[in-house]
């Protein structure tokens, strides 16, 4: 398992923000004791978090929200950070669906984007995770808040979600047949 570079640290829970808070208290209810970190810098892309935690960019395990066009339920799709979803993937698994802005998406989770955390969010959302992510020892996830992140296992990712694995990374021949 990676751990953070020395500028990022676990803090006591009463240090967090709220967001975050729910995220510990969630992890404790369900029996996994897995660390909070609050990173000094934002974490909001990808490309932040791996900087601050000293980790490859395909270990941060980002929430990525969509709205599912048939009833505006909100779909979270958590893929590798080095990898761009493929929409029509994603698609072929919930019903069409369109780009949530800033306000659904923290409406419908509870968090800011860039926090996003895989669970516990206001509205129960249908989610994908990226089966590229079952590849690696160790993830980093949001906990709810741009500058707080926990470490996780793909297994215990899963666990946490109780959703299903599926590939929706975008790839290049992908591009290719979309091309032609």
């Amino acid at each position: 398992m990676n751990s953070p570079d020395s500028s990022a640290s676990p803090t006591s829970s009463a240090a967090f923000p709220d967001a975050a808070q729910r995220i510990i208290e969630v992890l404790r209810a369900r029996g996994m004791d897995l660390p909070v970190v609050m990173l000094p810098e934002t974490g909001r892309t990808s490309a932040e978090a791996a900087a601050g935690l000293g980790c490859a960019v395909a270990q941060i395990a980002k929430s990525i929200i969509f709205r599912r066009l048939s009833d505006d339920v909100p779909v979270l799709v958590i893929a590798s950070g080095a990898n761009r979803v493929d929409e029509t993937k994603v698609a072929a698994h919930t019903g069409p669906i369109g780009k949530a802005n800033a306000r659904y998406v923290r409406e419908k989770t509870g968090y800011a984007i860039g926090g996003v955390a895989p669970f516990a969010h206001a509205t129960k959302p249908v989610t994908l995770i990226d089966a590229d992510l079952l590849e690696l020892e160790s993830l980093w996830a949001a906990a709810g808040h741009p500058h707080a992140v926990f470490n996780v296992t793909p297994a215990q990712l899963v666990a946490l979600t109780g959703a299903p694995v599926c590939d929706v990374a975008l790839r290049e021949s992908d591009l290719e047949l979309q091309r032609s």
